[in-house]
């Protein structure tokens, strides 16, 4: 496997002045000279990929905590973590490793990473913690092998990609959660350093073939407005009542002191949203109404106690990978 091949850049000889370098992974198609780094740190003039393998985090964790609750539940995933990101959310939960390429890390391969998810016993590897996409070709070089070993792919993304690097990698994913940080395409550009166009352009391509899931941190001030809720609502239902929203409460952070987000609110957000989406969830807050339930008759599927699930009326056919209801037989929304 030719790992160090770097993807999605126009070297000078395709046409670029001045031996400059155009990145052409991300909405920012950063130009680059020798020596340089763009916005996202690790992507440099010449094609160059200083930070091939370098892994910040390496740990088992419930799937859960992707956050993925409709995919292979109760079940546990290797998760890995990259440095860097293309974005600057000033409230970002994992500055330590996003906003710096200094953050402790060791170079692992793909083939050791597949090692490790092997020798644990799992059947599934996360692509977490700091922005992944921002590493496609580690990103591209990992999941193919994982899918060579039987072993599925999880992405957890801003999903802030061009539309060639995001069919490549939505290709090789089996279930992906992305955030959706806002419905405004001036704070995606002037708060955030993103592209809210990509962003959704990334959740309608991924929802086509793969498992996606939604997470919105909510910002008192940033986000919540009722008009802003009801565009992201409306936006995810537009692609699918059934796909799973995950409404996580914002703590300060980073660069934003701004008081958490409130219990009641983030609860009051999720009322409201599961007027059009069948399945809203919370974060980041203690709410006992977080249960997975059958929509026929009404029966608790899944009850959950933070990552903690307990597995109750569920019967999973193995025909078809999916699972139905215990007393009903509904074919529920749980993939495998």
């Amino acid at each position: 496997m030719d790992t160090l091949t770097p993807r999605f850049f126009e070297l000078p000889d395709g046409g670029l002045p001045d031996g400059k370098t155009l990145c052409e992974l991300c909405p920012h198609r950063c130009v680059l000279t020798s020596g340089t780094a763009g916005l996202c740190k690790v992507r440099t003039g010449g094609g160059g990929l200083p930070f091939y393998g370098h892994i910040s985090s390496v740990a088992i964790d419930p799937i859960e905590k992707k956050p993925l609750f409709h995919y292979r539940p109760g079940e546990k995933i290797l998760s890995i973590g990259f440095v860097g990101c293309n974005m600057r959310c000033p409230f970002c939960q994992n500055w330590y490793i996003s906003q710096t390429t200094e953050s402790a890390a060791r170079v692992i391969s793909p083939e050791k990473i597949i090692e490790e998810v092997e020798e644990a016993g799992l059947k599934q590897i996360a692509y977490t913690y700091s922005e992944p996409l921002i590493h496609p070709e580690y990103l591209i070089n990992c999941m193919t092998l994982a899918h060579e070993h039987g072993i599925a792919n999880v992405l957890v993304s801003n999903g802030c990609v061009n539309e060639k690097a995001a069919a490549e990698i939505i290709s090789l994913t089996d279930a992906a959660n992305i955030d959706l940080k806002c419905f405004s395409d001036a704070n995606y550009k002037k708060i955030l350093g993103g592209s809210l166009s990509a962003v959704k352009h990334f959740i309608k391509a991924a929802s086509v073939n793969t498992h996606i899931e939604i997470t919105t941190l909510i910002v008192p001030g940033f986000n919540d407005g009722g008009d802003e809720i009801d565009d992201c609502i409306d936006f995810i239902a537009s692609i699918s009542n059934n796909i799973p929203w995950h409404i996580s409460a914002y703590h300060p952070a980073y660069k934003l002191n701004t008081p958490p987000a409130k219990p009641e609110d983030i609860i009051n957000i999720k009322e409201r949203a599961k007027q059009k989406l069948l399945y809203c969830y919370t974060g980041n807050i203690n709410d006992n109404d977080n249960n997975t339930v059958c929509l026929n008759c009404g029966s608790v599927l899944l009850r959950r106690d933070w990552y903690k699930i307990e597995i109750l009326e569920l019967i999973k056919k193995n025909a078809d990978g999916a699972y139905y209801c215990g007393l009903c037989g509904t074919k529920t929304p749980l993939r495998y």
